[in-house]
């Protein structure tokens, strides 16, 4: 079954920076943008791309994401000569098995499921980016460039280069240099972690790598250097659209605000549809008292007080009194009468009793800016907070 090109989704991650809201979940199952979780931007870009065989490699908690792609119908992946395919860490006879030990070994685990579709290219994707890029653009430039592997990469500020792997180039334009968080960066050319790779060079690199017990087994720190080493043709592909890793609470809570500007990542795109398995709600409803300024209220969801900048995931009830600022309610949040949520990430199913506080408004802020602002607090999914509590600090939460 020859394909031109399959994609291995690296979704096994922890994502402890994410801390309560991936206690029972993998960060690619956290729920995002009122109606979608974060797994489903790069399920729905191989789609749209016409990558229509997807491995996606679970380790960390893996139950929820599993149920949660299925078949893969609703990112149109349910095909009969390829499909989506959840690959777990697995022991063959014989051999030692063991979780992923990286990047690089998570893939170097399943050879064998790629040389089933025998391709020439594989690109590597990680399950917890929010941005929409065409894979088969990115495809097209590194046959161009006939590149043993192609990087996407990001132009930032070079105050945000020290967060990031950054490439410098030669002068004819490919990639001689891979810095990992330079003190003093050299370009501003950042990656995002989305490689496409020729499959026979990747094999090689990937069984040598296993052979090296000093090895991390890790793509940016082993697999590329190794590549730029032998002299391989690494080529950068310029991505300029949104692009935002949510490996952080303050990361996840500005992606979820920019979903309310449309200007910056337009989800309502015929031509190029972010697609979910969403729940199977009522309609929405506003009681008389509802007032809802600049936010994202999704199926499900029952207002009857001041809701204002925030996402409403599917579900969720705001009472009459009850008032959300600047804020995040994931699926099944329940904010009663007269409590008040500002500046917070609140997990699924959770209850704000009456007249409770979480969060609170930054110091001097008059209204949201992204630069000085963020979430004050997050609450664990399943958690009540009891009528008439203050909780102020991640301390208190």
């Amino acid at each position: 079954m020859k394909k031109s090109c399959i994609a291995m989704l690296l979704a096994g991650g922890q994502g402890s920076r994410l801390y309560a809201l991936t206690q029972n979940v993998a960060k690619p199952s956290v729920p995002f943008g009122g109606k979608y979780r974060i797994i489903d931007f790069p399920l729905s870009n191989c789609a749209n791309s016409g990558i229509d065989t997807v491995g996606v490699l679970t380790q960390y908690r893996p139950l929820q994401l599993n149920s949660y792609i299925g078949t893969g119908q609703p990112w149109d992946l349910d095909v009969s000569d390829g499909g989506v395919y959840i690959l777990p860490p697995y022991q063959s006879a014989g051999e030692k098995g063991s979780w992923f030990s990286g990047t690089a070994n998570a893939i170097y685990q399943n050879i064998a499921f790629i040389e089933a579709y025998d391709p020439e290219n594989v690109l590597i994707l990680s399950g917890d980016h929010i941005y929409k890029m065409d894979y088969a653009d990115m495809l097209r430039e590194h046959l161009n460039h006939d590149a043993a592997c192609t990087i996407s990469v990001l132009q930032v500020s070079l105050e945000e280069a020290t967060r990031f792997g950054m490439m410098n180039l030669a002068d004819n334009g490919y990639i001689c240099e891979f810095e990992e968080k330079p003190k003093h960066p050299k370009s501003d050319l950042a990656s995002m972690g989305v490689y496409i790779f020729n499959w026979k060079k990747l094999r090689e690199y990937l069984i040598a790598d296993e052979k090296n017990p000093e090895s991390s087994k890790d793509f940016g720190k082993n697999i590329i250097p190794a590549m730029l080493a032998n002299g391989e043709k690494l080529w950068p592909y310029r991505f300029k659209g949104y692009w935002r890793d949510v490996g952080t609470i303050t990361s996840l809570w500005d992606a979820n605000m920019d979903m309310l500007s449309p200007e910056l990542i337009n989800l309502y795109d015929p031509d190029w549809p972010i697609a979910s398995r969403s729940p199977v709600c009522p309609p929405s409803y506003t009681g008389e008292n509802a007032r809802i300024i600049h936010s994202i209220v999704t199926e499900g969801c029952e207002i009857d007080g001041h809701v204002e900048n925030s996402v409403l995931s599917a579900s969720v009830t705001v009472e009459r009194g009850a008032k959300v600022v600047y804020s995040v309610l994931m699926p099944g949040t329940v904010v009663k009468a007269g409590a008040t949520v500002e500046y917070a990430i609140i997990g699924e199913n959770t209850v704000i009793e009456a007249g409770a506080r979480v969060g609170t408004a930054p110091d001097g802020s008059d209204g949201w800016d992204v630069a000085t602002c963020g979430p004050d607090v997050h609450v664990a999914p399943g958690q009540v907070i009891p009528a008439g509590a203050m909780i102020y600090s991640e301390e208190e939460a």
